[in-house]
C-alpha cells in the first residue's frame, strides 16, 4: 500500500497531464485531417484558394495547443520546472487527473466538431471564394467551447495541491 500511495499519486497526475495533450492532439489530427481531405478537391481545380483552406484547416489544430498549455500547467504544479517532481499524494495526483478531464473531453471533441464545420465550409470557398469568412465565423463558435474547456482546466489547475 505504501508504494501505492508514494507512486500512485504521480502515475496519476501524469496520466492526466498525458491524456490532456494525447487527445487534444488527437483530435486536433483528425479535424484538420478530414478539412484537408476536402480542401483536396478545391485546391486541384483553384490552386489559388490554398490560404482560405489553410486558414480553416488550421482551426481545429488549435486544440492540441490547448492540451499542450494544460500538460504544462499540470507539470508546473507537480514541480517539474522548480528542480525536481514533488512527492505528489493520491489525493493530488487524483486531483491533477480530474482537473485535465475539461480540456480533455472538450479539446477532443471540440476538434472533431470543428474539423466537421470546416470542412464544410470549404464547400463556401469552392462556390462563392469571397465569402469564405463565414465558415471561420461558424467555426469560431465551436473554438469557443474549447476555450471554455482550457479555462475551466486551468483554473481547477491553478488551485490543486499536489503534496501533503
Amino acid at each position: 500500500m505504501e508504494f501505492f500511495n508514494m507512486f500512485g499519486g504521480l502515475a496519476l497526475a501524469f496520466l492526466g497531464a498525458g491524456l490532456a495533450v494525447g487527445l487534444c492532439c488527437v483530435g486536433s489530427a483528425r479535424g484538420t485531417g478530414m478539412v484537408g481531405e476536402a480542401a483536396t478537391g478545391v485546391l486541384s481545380v483553384t490552386p489559388e484558394r490554398l490560404s482560405s483552406c489553410l486558414v480553416l484547416q488550421v482551426l481545429p489544430g488549435t486544440q492540441g495547443l490547448y492540451g499542450l498549455v494544460v500538460w504544462f500547467f499540470a507539470l508546473f504544479q507537480m514541480g517539474a520546472f522548480s528542480g525536481g517532481i514533488q512527492n505528489v499524494t493520491l489525493t493530488g495526483g487524483f486531483s491533477v487527473f480530474i482537473a485535465c478531464l475539461p480540456i480533455m473531453l472538450g479539446g477532443y471533441l471540440s476538434a472533431i466538431y470543428q474539423g466537421r464545420v470546416a470542412t464544410s465550409a470549404i464547400n463556401i470557398v469552392a462556390k462563392k471564394p469571397d465569402d469564405w469568412s463565414k465558415g471561420v465565423i461558424l467555426c469560431v463558435i465551436v473554438e469557443f467551447y474549447a476555450i471554455l474547456s482550457l479555462l475551466a482546466s486551468i483554473l481547477m489547475l491553478m488551485n490543486v495541491n499536489v503534496a501533503a
